[in-house]
């Protein structure tokens, strides 16, 4: 995984693994999981281990632990740069799909204009369009380095937010929406067509429009105070992501499918579809929405805020025993024994990655332990979510002390007593 000077590798054929450019940092990064992989199945088949540990199991297995952690902070730190490649080109495809959306528009109109004739309609159509795409063109600019147009909607941990992409969805559409009723009301020919217009924007009209938008932005609201306010309490552990993944709007922080966030995002996803259907209908008033949807959205809502307050939780210790391998004898747990450490909530959702295991700390009396990484194929068998295992130093006091744990989430465990005789 060297570079040379040039930034290139000269193994793999002058491949540019500068990381500086987003081709580089993709391929360092790819070629950085590879080898670490292949690292870990050698050590999990039990080659590459010194000759002179051998005869030491424990020794082994520190000595490998520290090899596959250093490998894995170099990972991080290519995962790192590859982020920062990746923002940057997300950036870029953004405005093309923005500006592809412009187009598309406008060929359309032109298309549907053919035989019929240009409409002041499909001029309005057009502006109200455009507009938008500027802003978001000098909003993408100015938040360049965190992902353009996203950068709204991606939260504090690195993951696309549910709640912030239904919220910025709905400020859309209604941005939208008003732009088109601002220029059809600039472009009216008469007074009466102006009046007419303004009659299609009474509150009785908007009611049930500015009532989705006012959920939408409340649930973001309310979903980020209780998510902050369960982190700060150690209710909620929260470790950041390598990078926004568009899985993240349907997910939880694991990457395994959240039942509440995606009937969320599809129920105001479908929703947002009927506003701008019922708009092209009826372009000179304000869409109007069944309030039994509106309630339905309502409830899609109150759905997510459970689940952000039932997801989650601290992490326990139930119990701590003395590690006995076959053939050992039952005894008391002395210094130099190895424990094991079986509870809940030891991983978090998302530090499965083995730079956030290697962060996983016991702590024993006054002395912290790392977690050692233990590979075997295809992933580790220590730590898990449920079983640390980890050896009782020899700077342990004898006597009565307390375990716990510190997960890669900052999180630390109530002590859980432990007799440690000489």
């Amino acid at each position: 995984m060297g570079e040379s000077g040039g930034g290139t590798e000269g193994g793999d054929g002058g491949a540019c693994l500068c990381g500086r450019c987003p081709h580089g940092a993709r391929e360092g990064h790819r070629q950085a999981v590879a080898a670490f992989v292949a690292m870990r199945e050698d050590f999990a088949a039990g080659r590459g281990v010194p000759t002179g540990l051998a005869h030491s199991a424990g020794a082994a297995r520190q000595w490998v632990s520290d090899e596959l952690t250093l490998s894995a902070q170099e990972l991080a730190e290519r995962g790192a740069a590859e982020k920062v490649a990746w923002l940057a080109a997300v950036r870029r495809r953004t405005l093309l799909v923005v500006w592809g959306a412009v187009v598309a528009l406008l060929l359309g109109q032109a298309l549907t204009a053919i035989g019929s004739g240009w409409t002041m309609g499909r001029t309005v159509g057009l502006i109200a369009s455009g507009v938008p795409a500027i802003v978001l063109t000098l909003a993408a600019w100015r938040h360049r380095r965190q992902g353009g147009v996203l950068a709204p909607v991606i939260g504090e941990d690195g993951r696309l937010s549910t709640s912030r992409a239904v919220a910025v969805g709905w400020v859309a559409v209604v941005l939208y929406v008003v732009l088109l009723a601002a220029v059809r009301l600039a472009a009216a020919p008469d007074e009466d067509g102006r009046r007419r217009l303004l009659a299609g924007l009474e509150l009785f009209h908007s009611l049930s429009l500015l009532a989705v938008l006012a959920i939408g932005c409340g649930v973001a609201v309310l979903a980020y105070g209780l998510v902050a306010a369960r982190i700060r309490t150690g209710r909620l552990q929260k470790v950041p992501a390598e990078r926004p993944r568009a899985v993240d709007l349907l997910a939880d922080d694991a990457g395994r499918g959240s039942f509440t966030d995606a009937q969320y995002a599809l129920v105001n996803a479908a929703m947002a579809g009927l506003v701008l259907v019922r708009l092209a209908g009826h372009p000179g008033q304000l869409p109007e929405l069944p309030w039994g949807l509106v309630v339905l959205m309502a409830l899609s809502g109150a759905t997510y805020l459970a689940g952000k307050l039932m997801e989650g939780g601290r992490p326990v210790i139930l119990s701590v025993v003395r590690s006995r391998e076959l053939g050992d004898l039952a005894a008391p747990i002395r210094t130099g024994d190895d424990i094991e450490i079986r509870g809940t909530g030891f991983v978090p959702p998302g530090a499965g990655t083995p730079h956030r295991l290697a962060h996983t700390v016991v702590r024993i009396g006054a002395v912290h332990v790392p977690v050692p990484l233990v590979p075997v194929a295809g992933g580790f068998a220590n730590p898990t979510d449920g079983v640390l295992t980890v050896p009782v130093p020899v700077d342990v006091e004898p006597g009565r002390v307390k375990v716990s744990v510190v997960t890669a989430a900052g999180v630390e465990t109530r002590g859980h007593p432990v007799d440690v005789q000489d």
